[in-house]
């Protein structure tokens, strides 16, 4: 297997970090190195949150370079529009509908993009786009949008369920295992 190279971006309190590392478990799981990167500039007042995991028979750096992500999980509308420039040519984006403003919107200092979806379209070849906290919403908790998300992401990986569902089991305490679970089908199912 060629390396792989996924960015996770988001903004704070969205489960993107975990979600790595489950990707990262999952990795581990299926036999491959495994690098994982992640800045948080400002996550706790809803800044941006970027993970970085690359896989492969032998990785040397968890950093992706521009135009090089063979996937790209959104959590959020206009993050993955500011970091889609590094989806490779034949990249998949698993984009979250969600827009949370960030604050130079509420403030009235800039509005938020229009037609971002769009833009993305014709950025990516394989685009895919889900409601991700109501699918989380249906499962019983908002706060699994990030498997929904991961399930998604899954179903476009080649990499069997049975690996995704021993990877949660290892990362995810057993008193939200039941739901993450249901969440990660639903996006799976999406």
């Amino acid at each position: 297997m060629k390396n792989m190279n996924m960015l996770l971006v988001g903004v704070g309190g969205q489960g993107t970090i975990l979600a790595s590392k489950i990707i990262a478990e999952v990795a581990m799981l299926e036999g491959h190195d495994v690098k994982m990167s992640e800045i948080h500039g400002m996550a706790q007042r809803g800044g941006s949150v970027v993970t970085q995991v690359r896989m492969g028979e032998k990785v040397y750096s968890p950093l992706i370079e521009e135009g090089e992500a063979d996937f790209i999980v959104a959590f959020e509308m206009l993050e993955a529009w500011r970091w889609s420039h590094y989806l490779t040519s034949g990249g998949t984006m698993v984009v979250n509908e969600q827009k949370i403003e960030p604050m130079s919107v509420l403030t009235g200092q800039r509005e938020y993009p229009a037609e971002i979806l769009e833009t993305l379209a014709e950025r990516s070849a394989k685009m895919y786009t889900l409601d991700a906290p109501a699918l989380a919403r249906e499962v019983g908790n908002l706060r699994a949008t990030n498997t929904v998300l991961l399930g998604a992401l899954a179903r476009h990986m080649d990499i069997p369920l049975s690996t995704w569902e021993r990877a949660m089991h290892n990362t995810i305490p057993d008193r939200f295992l039941d739901l993450n679970l249901r969440a990660f089908a639903a996006g799976y199912e999406r």
